[in-house]
């Protein structure tokens, strides 16, 4: 687990705002994937992470009793999805299952709002994120060691799947990618000490390699080079460590050209690569079906990211599906909002932290859904958020008054006139 090496300054995160995080990333595991060694209804998975919102949103407002929250943009925003998502919801045509999914959100969205009270510009909810993750990535290994055959199925093209949670590969990969960059920033700030960063990243970087994943590798690469370019200018170590890592890139790419390539090829051809998998058909056809200008405009309601039985794997075709152009709209003011804000900030390791997450997402954007929903693509944003929060001010303390010391009054003798006459001789 990642060390904390930060300077010991006192910590007012309550701890059960640690666990709130956590049952947040819980709600957004999902309940489709492969088959489990202990097979699971869906039902119970889905009871089990709805559950974790509604704990989730419980521990929030009871730690924040007095509804105290941080101005967010990003919130702000979130919140105004809200509203295409229930006029779109409303009209049932994607069935009473849109109005649940409107209510898990805006639920998601309160969470949020109560939680933002420790946004405060520091790398808490970072760790949490790492901590929470690094979990889930141990019930993935733990599932591979147990039975190799299910966590490794043909089904899937033999890329790693969760064997006892149902996760997908590109979910795995996900999460493996997002709390390896984290932890290799935090490294670079010294946040970390090596040991703790190897312990997270070499078994992190090996599920990775296992799931075949070419979005969640591209997002990895891409997003620690500007973030690491964002702190080339004013750290030695990130200076040293960009230098080593062109170089062994360098090397790699032309040692092990082939085997990179049937690795990012994953036994496909090239027009199956070509159209991404049979993504481009999906797209091509949701695209082409006819719609009303309220369906332009708000969408059909939020539904399971699908379009004619098939996934869209694309976000702003998914949100344009389900909540039209002002869906969009919003979702691009999100991204739009959050990286204008990091690229204003001046360089640290937060910032780098932030812009990682940023660019992680939105390359992850264009073959995965979720930036519209309840998902861990929104809690990725609420870190970026959180770190590119401006630091609480912490009011002043009040000085008790000090009693000013009077000097008593020394009562004066009268002099006799006889006396004043004296002087004025």
């Amino acid at each position: 687990m990642v060390a904390d090496h930060t300077p010991k300054i006192a910590d007012h995160t309550p701890k059960i705002v640690g666990t709130a995080w956590g049952l947040l990333i819980l709600n957004t595991l999902g309940s489709a994937g492969a088959k489990t060694i202990v097979p699971l209804p869906r039902s119970l998975i889905q009871m089990a992470t709805m559950g974790a919102l509604v704990a989730a949103f419980m521990l929030a407002l009871a730690v924040n009793l007095r509804l105290r929250i941080r101005a967010s943009a990003f919130v702000f925003l979130l919140t105004l999805l809200l509203v295409p998502s229930v006029i779109s919801s409303a009209n049932l045509e994607s069935g009473f299952g849109a109005v649940f999914r409107c209510a898990r959100l805006a639920l998601f969205v309160a969470t949020l709002w109560l939680l933002s009270r420790w946004w405060d510009g520091g790398l808490t909810f970072a760790r949490h994120h790492i901590r929470m993750y690094f979990a889930v990535l141990g019930s993935v290994a733990a599932g591979l060691v147990i039975s190799p055959g299910a966590a490794l199925p043909e089904l899937y093209g033999g890329r790693l799947v969760g064997a006892l949670w149902p996760l997908t590969p590109p979910q795995i990969g996900q999460y493996a990618a997002v709390i390896i960059g984290l932890t290799v920033l935090l490294a670079l700030g010294r946040r970390t000490d090596r040991t703790s960063a190897a312990v997270v990243i070499v078994p992190s970087l090996v599920l990775l390699a296992l799931t075949h994943t070419r979005t969640a590798t591209l997002g990895l690469l891409i997003g620690l080079v500007l973030a690491i370019g964002s702190l080339v200018l004013t750290s030695a170590a990130a200076r040293r460590f960009f230098a080593w890592a062109v170089l062994c890139a360098t090397v790699a790419a032309v040692a092990f050209s082939s085997a990179l390539q049937a690795w990012f090829l994953r036994g496909q051809s090239q027009e199956n690569f070509s159209n991404l998998t049979g993504r481009a058909k999906v797209w091509d056809a949701l695209l082409a079906a006819p719609r009303s200008t309220s369906e332009q405009l708000f969408g059909a309601g939020l539904g399971d990211k699908s379009f004619g039985g098939l996934p869209i794997d694309n976000s702003w075709l998914a949100v344009y599906n389900e909540q039209g152009l002002i869906g969009v709209t919003l979702v691009a003011a999100v991204i739009i909002v959050l990286g204008g804000v990091a690229l204003l900030r001046p360089p640290s390791l937060q910032r780098a932290c932030a812009i990682f997450l940023i660019s992680y997402c939105a390359i992850a954007s264009y073959t995965e859904a979720g930036l519209g929903d309840a998902s861990p693509y929104l809690l990725h944003l609420a870190v970026a958020a959180s770190l590119l929060a401006a630091p609480a001010t912490a009011a002043p303390l009040s000085t008790p008054e000090v009693p000013r010391l009077s000097t008593p009054e020394v009562p004066q003798r009268r002099v006799p006139r006889w006396a004043r006459r004296s002087e004025v001789t």
